[in-house]
């Protein structure tokens, strides 16, 4: 043929301009793009010998990339089944495009990859050439071998030329900015990130050995992947430890995962693929990123939130599927139908495999329950379908190391720690050491990263419970029965104790108030809590969210006093004995100026602010400032009695330490007042 001179069948010149600012955002794609394209060739030249349309030997099928960073050229070169003259007018010079303006507009805010939509992969070379080659021979002998030149303009050359074999060699000259991409380093990352389990063997350079004390370079062909990856095998012919290796050579430096998940699905979309339970720490937004996404073994991308659920992003592993498209955007992905079954499909397949586990090995499953637990509570609450069949194995733990799944925890607690209105209390604790000495009934452990969403979850689920931490309040408060004590301590003496101890309390940002119960004689005398919505608020704002509100709120804690303990009495005793006649001495005072306060705001009743006499508001105004300056005197009386008497700050620090607030110098003095008290 004669060399043919001609325009890129575009109806615009516009198109390289197109490609090199809007069709990725990211230009190292061209390579995985050649790659593909040459790949898809060797494929199709297998495809024809099995069928007999292809007859000669295949002979060597490797890929070929070559570097020269001299000339800063790269060449791609396979032994596929090549083209023919006019195969390249039809495939690379016939651009299918109405208009490359409609395509400029459309596009402009969306630097995605949109190439696969309209068949431009070979023309993602352009982004980093300024010119590019093709040297292609068909499979069919009888036709010569031709070389395609373009110089990124619509013009192109088109020429016989020689090529030995079948196969097409794919030669970019980089243009100045893309000179980053004439680096070894550089390439082979590229050929590693988006090539490394490509089903054609791949090489780029040689192997290299040790000789005479330096690296030297061998005959023997670097090849960069592996053409038959683990997901594309059958299970059947994998032991465990095969699993292990292919998780090290993903993600290597890493513990050995915790369960995998082989998938194989061919109807009614295909999906192979193998996931992990990754060990995970408890800050695990770190561990996300980690599943790779394959469309045919070619890298998609490993950014996988929003076409995975949400909980299933903690995994690590490959997803493959033809039905994925290469060449798209995300949000393109997280709105095809095809990734939405697939999402379902994966969802399923993860509770099964849990629910597997769980019947054929339970002992195993509740060893690695820790570990499991922070993946499971996610998935249950943010994957309805997910939580419906896990809800079955989900297990809690008690205080005594022992599992339960929420059915058989029901059970065990149902006959002893139900209120008087039926509604049946879990006890739980998030530091078992630390609260200790609340537990009276069954407790669970909740001390993992997201238990305190998951409690308000799992609540909204189970009929007629209710968890409270076993610190939130005192024991005969947490799970109410009938059964009530009476006071022996008169609404004076509750007044009056309640300013012995707040005088003893610490001061700082945590606030305390004191509160009385009527307990038994041999409860405990004294106990500081914490409301349990107050707390779940405090502890989820820490998660961030609605809740970060409360998180700026000081703690506080109730200081509940036992009316009927025989300690509190003694204080009592003591403070009639010491402080009676001083605290009457000023409530005789009060009385009469409380009276006369009463008088005047009962001649007052009815009337508007503004049709009060301002004589009387002055004399209720001075009235309220003599009857709170003795109430003052009172609480300084109260206050001196509780500092003196050592029962007062015994029991409080008992308290405090039992919550473990009890520090530094408060401790030590505690320390020394026990041992004069004994």
């Amino acid at each position: 043929m004669e060399k043919e001179k001609g325009k890129i069948g575009v109806t615009t010149e516009n198109i390289f301009p197109i490609i090199k600012k809007f069709l990725y955002s990211d230009h190292e794609i061209f390579l995985r793009e050649l790659i593909s394209n040459a790949v898809d060739a060797t494929q199709k030249l297998k495809t024809m010998a099995s069928m007999g349309d292809f007859k000669e030997e295949l002979g060597d099928l490797t890929i070929r990339v070559a570097l020269d960073k001299k000339k800063k050229t790269l060449t791609v070169s396979d032994n596929g089944v090549g083209m023919s003259a006019e195969e390249v007018d039809k495939y690379i010079n016939q651009i299918a495009f109405s208009s490359a303006e409609d395509f400029l507009e459309k596009y402009k805010n969306q630097a995605n990859n949109i190439i696969g939509h309209f068949g431009l992969g070979f023309y993602s070379s352009f982004m980093v050439s300024k010119k590019v080659e093709i040297i292609t021979k068909s499979c069919n002998a009888e036709l010569p071998a031709v070389r395609w030149v373009c110089d990124g303009t619509p013009d192109y050359t088109l020429e016989e030329t020689k090529r030995e074999r079948r196969g097409t060699d794919i030669i970019l000259h980089f243009d100045k900015e893309s000179e980053e991409f004439a680096d070894d380093a550089r390439i082979e990352g590229i050929l590693k990130k988006y090539c490394r389990f490509l089903p054609v063997a791949i090489a780029f350079g040689k192997e290299t050995e040790w000789k005479d004390g330096k690296s030297v370079e061998t005959d023997k062909d670097k090849i960069i992947n592996d053409t038959n990856p683990l997901w594309t095998r059958k299970p059947v012919d994998l032991k465990d430890e095969d699993y292990t290796a292919f998780y090290h050579s993903l993600y290597p430096m890493t513990e050995d995962p915790l369960f995998n998940i082989h998938l194989n699905v061919d109807y009614p979309f295909n999906l192979t693929g193998i996931l992990y339970f990754p060990k995970i720490r408890n800050n695990f937004e770190v561990q996300k990123n980690k599943i790779q996404l394959y469309s045919n073994q070619v890298f998609v991308t490993d950014s996988v939130e929003g076409i995975v659920p949400e909980f299933l992003t903690l995994l690590h592993g490959v997803i493959d599927s033809p039905d994925i498209p290469l060449n798209v955007s995300r949000s393109y992905l997280q709105s095809d139908s095809n990734v939405k079954k697939i999402a379902a499909h994966i969802t399923k397949k993860v509770a099964d495999r849990l629910q597997e586990i769980f019947k054929n090995d339970r002992e195993q499953f509740e060893k690695k329950w820790d570990d499991l637990k922070i993946f499971i509570e996610y998935g249950m609450m943010t994957e309805e379908k997910f939580y419906e069949p896990v809800s079955k194995i989900a297990l809690l733990k008690n205080t005594e190391g022992k599992y339960f799944t929420l059915e058989e925890y029901e059970k065990l607690i149902k006959e002893n720690q139900k209120d008087k209105n039926g509604t049946l209390v879990y006890l739980y604790t998030t530091n078992k050491e630390e609260q200790y000495s609340f537990i009276g009934y069954d407790v669970v452990m909740m001390d993992g990263y997201l238990d305190t969403h998951f409690i308000n979850h799992i609540e909204s689920k189970l009929k007629n419970s209710h968890f409270v931490r076993v610190d939130s309040d005192i024991i005969d408060k947490l799970i109410m029965k009938e059964e009530k004590h009476e006071s022996k301590l008169t609404e004076q003496h509750q007044h009056e104790l309640s300013q012995v101890f707040e005088g003893q309390l610490p001061e700082g940002k945590t606030l305390f108030s004191v509160v009385f119960e009527s307990l038994g004689e041999t409860d405990t005398p004294i106990v500081i809590t914490q409301s349990e919505y107050m707390r779940r608020m405090k502890d989820m704002s820490q998660l961030g969210g609605a809740a970060s509100f409360y998180g700026n709120l000081p703690d506080q804690y109730s200081v509940v006093i036992n009316a009927n303990h025989p300690l509190v009495q003694k204080i009592n005793e003591d403070k009639e004995k010491k402080c009676r006649k001083d605290l009457d001495k000023f409530t005789e005072k009060i009385k009469p100026l409380e009276d006369n306060k009463k008088e005047l705001e009962t001649a007052n009743k009815g009337k508007k602010e503004e049709e009060i006499q301002q004589a009387d508001k002055d004399r209720i105004a001075d009235l309220d400032s003599k009857i709170t300056e003795f109430k003052d005197k009172q609480k300084e009386v109260l206050a001196g009695f509780g500092g003196k008497h050592k029962l007062v700050k015994q029991l409080i620090d008992i308290a405090l330490l039992s919550n473990n607030m009890l520090k530094g110098e408060d401790l030590n003095r505690f320390i020394k007042r026990s041992i004069e008290l004994l």
